[in-house]
C-alpha cells in the first residue's frame, strides 16, 4: 500500500511540473531577422493569455524586456526563454530564432596572375604561405600528406604520409608550430615547419569532425562541416567561443578551407557545384563578399576523379592568392577585383 502511495505521488509530482506549456510569441515588422530588426515578445499559457507582465524573458540567458533590438545580437542561432510562476511551480518556455546578416555580400571576380603545377593525385585539404614557402595538407586514407613547397621554383622540399587510418584535413602554422587537422579522428598533429618532423599531437575539445584551418596570430579558427566556426586556443587547444557563418538570408553550411587576411576570412564551401570562396567578418560571422572563381576548374587537366575548388592561401609579400582544389594539375596565383 505505502508503495502504491509513493507512486500516485511520483506521478502527481510530474504531472504537475508538466501539466503548463509556456508559449512564446513573437511579433516583428520583419520576416527575416537581422541586427536592424526590432521583435515584441508575448507568451501564451495553455493556449490563454496570461499578465505578461509577470514574465521574465531572456536573449541567450541575459534578462530583457518584452521590446528588444537584435542591433547587439549574435548572427545565426539565439535562444529566447520565457519564465513565469504558476501554483508555486517555475513555467519555462523556449524558443530559438536565426538573425541574419543587415547586408547583401558583394560580388567579386578576379583575375589570374600566374600559372604553376600541381600534383595532379593531391587530394588537397589546406594551403597556406609560411616564411616563403607554401604548405599543403592533403587526405584520403592511406595519401593523406603533409607538404613543404617551394612553389615560385616548382620544387617539393618535404613530404611526409600519416598513417592509413588518418584522413588528413586543414593546416595552419602559428608560434613556428604546424598544427595540421584529421577528419574523423579527432586528433590534431604538429610538426617543425623546416623539417616537418611530427613534434606532439592532440586531441580536439569537443566531439567535432576537423575540416579547415587558419589563424589570425593569436587564435586559430577551425571549421568542422557545419555552419560554425570554432576559435581555438592555440595553446591547449581549448575552443573559446564560436560563430556562425550567415548571409542576409541564410546559415552557410560545410564551411571547409579557411584562410584570414586581417579581418577577413576566406573560405570555400565542401561539395558546393559553384567555385565561390566567401569573405566572412571574423569578427561576428558575417559574410562580406564572394568571389567567383568559375572558370577556373575549365583550366586544369580533366580526368575522372577532379574535384572541386579546395586551397586558400595568401601571400603577403604578393599580395595575391593562391587558389587550387582536389586533384588539380595546377595551382593559381590570382588578384582579386573589387571594382
Amino acid at each position: 500500500m505505502k508503495r502504491l502511495l509513493l507512486i500516485i505521488i511520483f506521478f502527481y509530482s510530474c504531472d504537475q511540473k508538466t501539466r503548463y506549456s509556456l508559449d512564446i510569441d513573437i511579433v516583428s515588422s520583419d520576416k527575416i531577422y537581422t541586427n536592424n530588426s526590432e521583435i515584441s515578445l508575448k507568451s501564451t499559457l495553455e493556449g490563454r493569455t496570461i499578465d505578461n507582465e509577470k514574465v521574465k524573458y531572456y536573449y541567450n540567458d541575459e534578462e530583457i524586456n518584452k521590446k528588444f533590438s537584435l542591433n547587439n545580437s549574435k548572427l545565426g542561432t539565439n535562444t529566447i526563454k520565457a519564465q513565469i510562476n504558476v501554483d508555486g511551480l517555475k513555467i519555462i518556455g523556449k524558443k530559438t530564432i536565426d538573425v541574419f546578416s543587415n547586408i547583401p555580400p558583394k560580388l567579386y571576380n578576379y583575375e589570374i596572375i600566374n600559372e604553376f603545377p600541381h600534383d595532379v593525385t593531391s587530394y588537397t585539404q589546406g594551403l597556406e604561405f609560411y616564411k616563403g614557402f607554401l604548405y599543403e595538407s592533403t587526405g584520403l586514407n592511406g595519401y593523406s600528406t603533409i607538404n613543404k613547397i617551394d612553389i615560385l621554383n616548382n620544387k617539393v622540399l618535404e613530404k611526409k604520409y600519416l598513417e592509413d587510418k588518418y584522413f588528413g584535413e586543414g593546416l595552419s602554422v602559428i608560434n613556428d608550430k604546424l598544427i595540421q587537422l584529421t577528419w574523423k579522428n579527432k586528433i590534431g598533429f604538429i610538426y617543425d615547419p623546416n623539417t616537418l618532423e611530427l613534434k606532439n599531437s592532440f586531441n580536439y575539445d569537443k566531439n567535432i569532425e576537423g575540416w579547415g584551418l587558419a589563424n589570425d596570430g593569436e587564435f586559430l579558427y577551425l571549421s568542422d562541416g557545419s555552419s560554425k566556426i570554432r576559435i581555438i586556443n592555440p595553446n591547449n587547444f581549448k575552443e573559446i567561443s564560436f560563430f556562425e557563418v550567415v548571409t542576409n538570408n541564410r546559415k552557410i553550411k560545410n564551411i571547409n578551407e579557411l584562410e584570414i587576411v586581417d579581418n577577413v576570412i576566406y573560405a570555400n564551401t565542401y561539395q558546393s557545384n559553384k567555385d565561390v570562396v566567401l569573405e566572412i567578418d571574423k569578427n561576428n560571422g558575417k559574410v562580406l563578399g564572394l568571389i567567383n572563381f568559375y572558370g577556373l576548374r575549365e583550366k586544369v587537366k580533366k580526368h575522372p576523379e577532379l574535384d572541386v575548388l579546395n586551397g586558400i592561401a595568401y601571400n603577403k609579400s604578393r599580395n595575391t592568392f593562391f587558389i587550387t582544389g582536389k586533384k588539380w594539375n595546377k595551382i593559381f596565383e590570382v588578384k582579386i577585383i573589387r571594382e
